[in-house]
Formats: structure tokens, sequence, C-alpha cells
């Protein structure tokens, strides 16, 4: 399955996203710049984390309005899989792609730690490899992980099963509303999350735990 990495000004964790998303698919994934408006076809669009435009005004909200984030909206709504990760889920809410909004973390504080997450919907394209209820491990990276809708969203977010991953056990590091630490829009094709999937894929990150992540949006497990 071919997948993209989409590289804004500030993001750093696209070498990180390229390089899991070529050991796990065994291809390399294609790259697009911020200024391009059309994206080639591929299966899965990777927006990854960071600090795109060094989180002025708020955090993913320039990169939202840049060029290429027409393309991947046009792509969405196609059914091509989207997938954002602490500053890609970032920018997916500001371009409206996602409901809600990240805040700062209640601490005030950046949080670098390894948190564990609970997977609330095993019936995505995202998380086919995991069952529902299952707890896994994942890194997190960020200071505005805070996320927050009004009761009615939240509701129907619970309703429609579009609530993916909550923070398990006491560890949600950010203050995030139910403990969420994962979304997905009401077509099931647009998923962000704060914690760093693509950094506990393989034995040498310590565990495997974000690999079903990639595998499921690949089409690289069985539906």
């Amino acid at each position: 399955m071919n997948s993209a990495v989409v590289q804004l000004p500030g993001l750093n964790r696209d070498r990180d996203m390229v390089d899991a998303l070529t050991k796990i698919s065994g291809h390399a994934p294609v790259t697009v710049w911020q200024t391009e408006t059309e994206i080639p076809d591929v299966d899965l669009i990777v927006i990854p984390g960071g600090f795109s435009y060094g989180d002025y005004l708020r955090c993913g909200a320039i990169a939202a309005r840049m060029p290429v984030m027409d393309a991947i909206r046009h792509k969405a709504e196609q059914g091509v899989k989207v997938l954002g990760v602490c500053n890609g889920f970032q920018i997916l809410v500001e371009a409206g792609l996602l409901p809600g909004a990240l805040m700062r973390n209640t601490s005030l504080r950046f949080v670098c730690k390894e948190v564990l997450l609970e997977v609330v919907n095993a019936d995505t394209a995202f998380t086919r490899s995991y069952i529902a209820g299952e707890v896994i491990r994942s890194p997190v990276a960020h200071h505005d992980g805070n996320y927050f809708v009004d009761d009615e969203t939240l509701k129907s977010m619970e309703d429609n099963r579009q609530i993916v991953f909550r923070y398990a056990a006491g560890t949600n590091p950010n203050g995030s509303l139910s403990d969420i630490a994962g979304v997905i829009n009401a077509k099931g094709n647009v998923l962000g999350m704060m914690p760093h999937p693509e950094n506990l894929i393989e034995a040498a990150h310590g565990g495997t735990d974000g690999r079903g992540i990639f595998a499921s949006a690949l089409d690289l497990v069985a539906a």
C-alpha cells in the first residue's frame, strides 16, 4: 500500500514517520511539501508531529491554511485515510477535518513521557490490529494536547464511536477531556492522536505497541 508524509516548516518527526512506514510496509512513502496542491494516488496520508511554524498563533493554525491542506481535504472527501500525530492532530483540528480544540496542558508544561492508551474503538481502519479494551504503550511529547469539545459534541462523538483512544490507568498527561487521546471523523477515515505510535514499532524502540496502527491503515492485517 502506498503512503505519503506531509512536510511543513517546523515539523521534526517526518523522518521518524517515513522510517516507520518504510519498515512496516516495505515501501518508502512519498513526501509532500506544504506548497503542493496535488497529492499522488496513495492509500494513507500522514501529517507527523513537531512544531509547524513555531506553534505561532495556535498550534497548527498556520499549517492548516497551507495549500497542501486543500489537497488533503479533497483526498479525505474521496475516502483516502489520513492520520495526524501530535502536531498533525492539531493541524487536522485547525483545518476543520476533526472536531474539537487542543489547548495548553493543564500543567502548563511540556510533557515527554510514556503513557498507556486504551483502544476504545477497534473497528476502525486504523485499529483493526487491536481488540476493544486493549491497553497499549505509547510515547507522548507535547505542550498543547488538552483535547476539548462541548458537551453536545462529546455525546455525539461517543454515540458515533468517534473516540478511538483514551489515556488509561491514570496516565492522562495533559488534562484532556474524558481522557481522550485520539479521535476519528464521522466518516471513519481521518484519525488524529496526540501520542506517537511511530516511536514504538520495533524491538529497538523497546516494543511494538504502535505498529498495529500503521499495519491496520496500510491494510496489512485481515479486515
